[in-house]
């Protein structure tokens, strides 16, 4: 099973580009629906919890993934996975060739990389948000940050996207203490 860990997330990391975002519908393809690892509701909350955390996303959501499974040496095994066919592959573009992205069709190649990251980050979104259990308050903070990076981006404002998701999360954390403690997962009356 370890080694199963090893080589699933090494071949998530060697055939994904664009990091972590880009990884997440690979990961929940794989690890959700194929392997059936971990739940739907495990990967939203692993998702949210390796963007609030230190480190990159893909690298968090596997060393979960691996941690659920097999313990450290899961953890271990999922982690080296994701992170070696990467860190190879920069390894030998760094060594041998010094104009690597002057090559025409490299630099051709990326172009079109660029256009399907895109295309896998927007699957990601879609899917957490068809998934996602939807809440008034839930929905109306998702409309009001989308609505903002949107002019952000518009307007070229100079605006850090991390500032608009710490609003949020004081947001989010205000109505819920108004609200107070609810019942039922993770918040069971004592």
């Amino acid at each position: 099973m370890v080694f199963t860990l090893f080589f699933t997330f090494a071949k998530i990391g060697l055939f994904t580009f664009g990091g972590g975002y880009a990884m997440i519908s690979i990961i929940e393809n794989i690890c959700v629906e194929q392997k059936n690892w971990i739940t739907h509701d495990e990967m939203m909350d692993v998702t949210v919890i390796a963007e609030s955390t230190p480190g990159p996303i893909a690298i968090n959501c596997a060393t979960y993934v691996g941690y659920k499974q097999k313990g450290i040496w899961g953890a271990m095994a999922a982690t080296l996975g994701v992170v070696l066919p990467s860190f190879f592959i920069i390894y030998l573009i760094s060594a041998f060739l010094d104009n690597f992205l002057e090559i025409t069709w490299i630099a051709n190649a990326f172009k079109g990389i660029r256009i399907a990251v895109g295309l896998l980050i927007l699957d990601a979104g879609i899917n957490m948000f068809v998934k996602m259990k939807k809440k008034f308050v839930s929905c109306t903070i998702m409309a009001c940050s989308f609505a903002a990076m949107f002019l952000i981006c518009i307007f070229a404002w100079s605006f850090s996207s991390v500032f608009l998701m710490l609003i949020a999360a004081v947001v989010s954390l205000v109505i819920f203490f108004i609200q107070g403690e609810p019942a039922g997962k993770g918040g069971e009356s004592r």
